[in-house]
């Protein structure tokens, strides 16, 4: 069967890189494209006309959101303390806020948030903050037949951790280890790769997803890296992302990030590694190594998150300049909503910020880390692009107004909610802004009498046991 999507843009891949066509379609049959042009030449089984918009390859996400609080609550406090655990409860008082069943649905809210965004590819990322420690076997078992059912393509995993920021009762900041939890998480994290790689098609594959680098022993690092080496998995681990864990590994060790990455074996072609903002060349990096990029363009790819760090009051100096000196630049939405849209204008304007260039991090280039950056991190040459060959991933993203590059329009004018059309592995997961056998509405009120509960939640691990009113005050009092 051959199924055509016409659109007055198709961004279609030649040579290396994208190339638009006016006016242009794409056919394809079964998981792969067959054709991409101007104008099919055999006969087809069904059309979509997508009419005034761009049909492009879907965006790859590896940060990808999985839970729906992050960025909505942290991101404006100047004091954020009450956001992390207490040592007492780190210590004494662990416990999940919410059963499998609600985690789950939660999981499913934000898959579904994912598609509606045009991500045909993910790599998920989640607080573990409402757990007892951080993700299980089961959590992400449960992911992986949601994702199946959807029809969405993702590299999963449990996160895990020896330790957990906490907050002491005097206020500072400290780190709370418990080294065995760490272990039986990794070893919680190979069963699910050997069980679950491959499966649904294909579309899902095993990846190794530990937190924070700050979180984890040396012990944990290495087994981490020799894990990988016998899954042949890739390892994404945040890292290069704040100036707190610089400070703690500068304390412990007396190495830099990329020092510790390195003597414990994860510094190689299977990592990813998310922000990577603290890197030689930014200005407030102490003790960054001037080959800090070099080593960067030796792993898998950084995960770059424009949208998210720049709520934090972060930026990366520059993305031209890691692209520059060979760095493979993935992109992450790593907020909620997952707009990957909006993620790669925000991109394109802290560029020119950081810079005080405007012809910096184009749109062209930021489109190219949404789309082939996080082909390349995965290394995967069937993704990331339309061509003959390649996975059926594609997206219509409509346009509204007046047209002038078609990318640059995009960015400028556009969102993740002009994406209107979905398709992954061939297979047609979003219609008319519709996902088959989902009820959204239903989603969205569940979800949030799920956010409330979350949200109180936070009063119980404060360290100050104050409540969700003194935690997150309303911009406006209510009027009654």
């Amino acid at each position: 069967m051959i199924t055509l999507v016409k659109a007055s843009h198709v961004i279609g891949y030649r040579d290396g890189d994208h190339v638009v066509h006016r006016d242009g379609c794409v056919a394809y049959s079964a998981d792969r494209i067959v054709y991409v042009g101007p104008s099919y030449p055999g006969p087809y089984d069904e059309v979509i006309d997508a009419g005034q918009a761009v049909v492009g390859p879907g965006f790859i996400d590896l940060d990808a959101l999985a839970d729906i609080d992050h960025a909505i609550l942290d991101t404006w406090q100047a004091d954020s303390s009450g956001l992390n655990w207490s040592l007492d409860h780190a210590r004494d008082r662990r416990a999940a806020v919410f059963p499998l069943e609600e985690t789950l649905f939660m999981r499913e809210y934000a898959l579904t948030r994912l598609i509606r965004n045009g991500i045909t590819t993910a790599m998920p990322i989640a607080a573990e903050t409402h757990s007892a420690w951080a993700e299980s076997y089961d959590e992400l078992a449960g992911t992986a037949s949601i994702a199946g059912r959807l029809g969405l393509r993702m590299y999963l995993g449990p996160s895990y951790r020896s330790g957990v920021p906490v907050v002491l009762p005097d206020g500072s900041r400290d780190v709370h280890w418990e080294p065995s939890l760490g272990e039986q998480g990794l070893a919680d994290a190979v069963r699910f790769v050997k069980d679950f790689d491959g499966a649904f098609d294909g579309r899902i594959r095993g990846a190794l997803l530990p937190c924070r680098i700050e979180t984890l022993t040396l012990d944990l690092m290495r087994a981490t890296a020799a894990a990988a080496g016998e899954l042949g998995c890739l390892v994404r681990l945040h890292c290069l992302q704040g100036l707190t864990e610089l400070r703690l590994l500068r304390e412990w060790y007396g190495k830099r990030p990329l020092d510790v990455l390195a003597d414990t074996g994860l510094l190689d072609r299977r990592l990813l590694i998310p922000h990577a903002l603290y890197a030689a060349g930014h200005p407030e990096a102490p003790g960054s190594g001037p080959d800090d990029l070099d080593r960067l363009a030796g792993i898998a790819g950084i995960v770059h998150c424009p949208l998210t760090m720049v709520r934090y009051g972060a930026a990366l100096h520059d993305f031209d300049r890691y692209r520059e000196a060979g760095v493979t630049v993935a992109l992450g939405t790593d907020s909620y909503p997952p707009d990957m849209i909006r993620n790669m204008d925000y991109g394109n304007n802290l560029a020119k910020l950081v810079t005080g260039r405007l012809d910096a991090g184009s749109a062209a280039d930021y489109y190219r880390a949404a789309t082939l950056g996080g082909a390349r991190a995965l290394g995967r040459d069937d993704l990331g692009r339309l061509t003959p060959g390649a996975k059926a991933d594609l997206i219509a993203v409509a346009l509204t107004g007046p047209v002038d590059d078609p990318i640059r329009t995009l960015l400028m004018n556009g969102s993740g909610a002009d994406v209107t059309t979905v398709v992954i592995d061939g297979r047609t997961v979003m219609r008319d802004r519709t996902i088959p056998g989902v009820d959204e509405p239903a989603l969205r009120s569940r979800a949030q009498t799920y956010f409330d509960h979350m949200k109180a939640a936070y009063s119980t691990r404060d360290h100050l046991t104050r409540p969700p009113t003194a935690l997150f005050p309303p911009s406006f009092p209510d009027a009654c």
